[in-house]
């Protein structure tokens, strides 16, 4: 049966993907292959486990080193062309205290198996005058040694692993999915189907991040289990007109 990360690169050839229980969970991993071309891609991301439509609004508030945060997440109905792949463009931005800390443009696409890609992502911190601190973490798949990863599997099964992002030396992020049928409650949804997803860095090999993805939502919790204390937990799920 193939890894993961043999049935993307058979995505990439222009074979159907399935997903099936990932490589070992030791040993390195190796670099993402290059995602399908263009015309493998479809036009909406509507993989359960990672749903993206447009005028969908996710707040979360949590905290951040015991900083009061609040995680505000809209799916616009902007696209953007990356590789020759239409994105979806996601507007992610951190408050703290009522400020805006963090501002986030991610791109997605969905290719025909059901695999979710994760083409790069325009991101600035800001100081508290509102100007711009650092754009570390920006990455756009192509350019200057980025690859494409994979946010969300068409068929997501515990031990399945792989690249989130991959920008040598600066954004460099990996899931491993931990279990399904998990029990979580939020303010926003409860829900006994949940799915546990490790997310880990070579960039900081002392912290250890864990999501909980519920099926028609996406991430409702998450929390940094090892080498901070970072966690957020969905509050609100609604419609905007803007998008």
């Amino acid at each position: 049966m193939p890894t993961f990360l043999t049935a993307l690169a058979l995505a990439a050839a222009g074979a159907t993907a399935a997903v099936a229980p990932g490589a070992a969970r030791t040993g390195a991993l190796p670099p993402p292959p290059a995602p399908p071309p263009g015309s493998a891609f479809v036009r909406v991301v509507d993989n359960p486990w990672f749903p993206l439509l447009p005028g969908t609004m996710l707040v979360s508030r949590g905290e951040d080193d015991g900083v009061p945060a609040t995680d505000v997440l809209v799916v616009t109905r902007k696209t953007r062309r990356i590789l020759g792949i239409r994105a979806t463009v996601v507007h992610d931005r951190v408050f703290e205290r009522g400020r805006l800390v963090e501002r986030t443009l991610d791109y997605y696409a969905q290719d025909q198996a059901g695999n979710v890609w994760y083409l790069g992502e325009d991101t600035a911190t800001l100081r508290p005058n509102g100007r711009v601190e650092s754009t570390g973490g920006t990455f756009h798949a192509g350019v200057r040694g980025a690859r494409a990863g994979v946010i969300m599997p068409a068929h997501p099964r515990p031990g399945d692993r792989g690249w989130q992002e991959y920008f040598p030396r600066q954004a460099l992020d990996r899931f491993l999915i931990l279990r399904t049928g998990t029990a979580v409650a939020t303010p926003a949804l409860r829900s006994r189907r949940a799915m546990v997803v490790q997310e880990t860095t070579p960039l900081e090999p002392g912290v250890v991040d864990h999501k909980v993805y519920v099926r028609g939502i996406g991430v409702v919790r998450e929390e940094t289990v090892k080498g901070g204390s970072e966690r957020y937990e969905l509050v609100s799920v609604r419609r905007t007109r803007s998008g």
